[in-house]
């Protein structure tokens, strides 16, 4: 766990030093979030860095904050739960009249089942609209949280130069 949380801490350290605007840097990790949030297709980080090159924001926060979703989510019962929420949302508003999935369980599908194609695909389209209508609200907290720490790291880091630059004025002078 510990290394979880210095893996963490350092790319959330590349982040605030990165030499753009936080309006950039903010946009970037809201772009990478909402990518995130799509089922594992496998190209997720080449996805965020393309929109966020699109949209001028800061690829190199696109592409951490969709390692950052990626990492996440990867422990299986939050991953399960993701995609199933996923699902349920983008299958109710994917047919008309608006309701939900019947409910499958696990002791219905045999093992051979669970990839096969007549399985999968009816699932992919509901789950790609849930994930776009789940990510929206992730994504929006994001740039507003990113936002605010970011501006105030480069706030104090700017104060705290210019305290020396003031410090050093007054050695030579």
């Amino acid at each position: 766990m510990k290394r979880f949380l210095d893996y963490l801490r350092s790319h959330w350290h590349l982040l605030v030093q990165l030499h753009d605007t936080p309006h950039s840097i903010a946009g970037g990790v809201a772009i990478g979030v909402y990518i995130g949030f799509f089922p594992p297709l496998g190209f997720k980080v080449l996805s965020a860095i393309l929109i966020a090159w699109v949209f001028r924001c800061s690829r190199v926060a696109a592409a951490v904050a969709v390692n950052w979703h990626d990492i996440c989510w990867v422990l299986p019962p939050f991953f399960a739960v993701l995609l199933r929420a996923e699902y349920k949302i983008g299958y109710w508003i994917c047919h008309s009249p608006h309701m939900w999935p019947h409910n499958i369980q696990a002791a219905d599908l045999k093992p051979e089942h669970w990839f096969h194609l007549k399985v999968i695909l009816p699932m992919i389209w509901p789950t790609v609209v849930g994930s776009a209508l789940l990510a929206i609200p992730f994504a929006a907290a994001a740039f507003f949280i990113a936002l605010r720490i970011v501006s105030r790291y480069q706030a104090r880091k700017l104060a705290a130069e210019t305290a020396a630059r003031e410090v050093k004025r007054e050695d030579i002078g």
